[in-house]
């Protein structure tokens, strides 16, 4: 197939590597068009990691160019680019061709759904609960892909359109994918948000002093716990849904590929296979500039929906603004064209499966 992948960092030049690999075609459009101008004179793409590979990668003039060559479209950039690079493809999508989320945040496959049926297209929207991968691009033509998840999260919007979504992501990625009950079970399984929490908050000095430390090796037991009860959380939002998610612990050993433990040990052993990667070194991190406006944010208000306030993911939000000397929760452009917060469970539930 043909597959367009909008954005151009580790997570969109991953999923290019792991595609052409696998005998599909994909294009990459970089917004600004910076990472890919290397590519564009016809460099090939390496993989280096859990994806070894050197590839052709054909690179978009523009949206409207990626968007005309494709079967699929991938949105595969930080959850703060999701509008931009929707409002760039809307007047471009047709009727029955599919756009994946990678991964979902904050409700941008409602946004999506809305800017579409003012055009009366439609179209599956699929939504996968973290990334397919992790890694990290050593320059404008080479990723080093750490780690490729064993199991991954998928719903549909509309959730009629479960099948389809599921068979197009094992068709390009492989049997790797498990049907969730919605918008709504994907909206609570991303575990992102409150992992980088916990890291980030708890190791935030090394952050700005650009140290270079190891991620998981610094998950100590006081860091896990804290990860741990922020999961318990989130664990009794989805409960109070009736949605099934999986817990911390499962998210690592599936995604790493770690014994079942402690978040501390889990890390632990992550870091001694070599899997525990680096912290960020800089607080202009996506572990706070992304994660706290389209992860905890979002988080925050299911739990107030929901009857379960989030008090430590409120709490995390608030003491990170203060770190950073403003509201957080302001960078989120894409909440409030929804109008969810206030909604009432049921009313909320219906949107989430059926759309506007």
């Amino acid at each position: 197939m043909r597959v367009s992948i909008l954005g151009a960092g580790a997570i969109a030049y991953g999923l290019a590597a792991y595609l052409a690999q696998s005998g599909h075609s994909p294009t990459l459009w970089s917004p600004s068009g910076h990472r890919t101008r290397t590519l564009a004179t016809g460099e090939l793409l390496k993989a280096t990691g859990d994806v070894e590979a050197t590839v052709p990668v054909r690179i978009a003039k523009d949206c409207r160019d990626a968007i005309g060559h494709a079967d699929v479209v991938v949105i595969a950039l930080p959850a703060y680019g999701h509008k931009m690079v929707m409002d760039a493809a809307v007047p471009h999508l047709a009727d029955g061709i599919p756009v994946i989320i990678s991964s979902h945040s904050s409700f941008g496959a409602l946004y999506l759904w809305k800017r579409l049926t003012e055009r009366k297209v439609r179209l599956p929207i699929v939504v996968w609960g973290t990334t397919l991968l992790t890694g990290r691009q050593l320059g404008s033509t080479e990723v080093n892909v750490t780690s490729i998840r064993q199991k991954l999260d998928v719903a549909t919007l509309p959730f009629d359109a479960l099948d389809q979504g599921y068979e197009l992501c094992t068709a390009l990625f492989g049997d790797r994918f498990v049907k969730r009950d919605g918008l709504l079970a994907i909206a609570l399984s991303n575990l992102n948000p409150q992992n980088h929490l916990g890291i980030a908050l708890l190791n935030l000095t090394r952050m700005e002093k650009a140290e270079q430390w190891s991620q998981g090796g610094n998950v100590t037991p006081a860091v896990g716990r804290f990860i741990e009860a922020l999961d318990a959380e989130r664990l009794a939002i989805a409960a109070h849904f009736g949605i099934a998610v999986r817990t911390v612990q499962e998210h690592f050993s599936l995604s790493f590929h770690v014994p079942m433990s402690t978040v501390s040990e889990m890390n632990k052993e992550m870091d001694r296979q070599g899997r525990g990667g680096f912290g960020p070194t800089t607080i202009e991190s996506r572990y706070i500039l992304e994660d706290v406006p389209y992860g905890l944010l979002p988080t925050a208000v299911l739990g107030k929906i929901s009857g379960n306030p989030a008090t430590l993911h409120e709490s995390g939000i608030s003491i990170l603004s203060a770190a950073y000397g403003r509201d957080l929760k302001a960078d989120n452009d894409i909440l409030p064209a929804l109008g969810i917060e206030g909604m009432a469970k049921a009313d909320l539930e219906n949107l989430c499966r059926k759309g506007f």
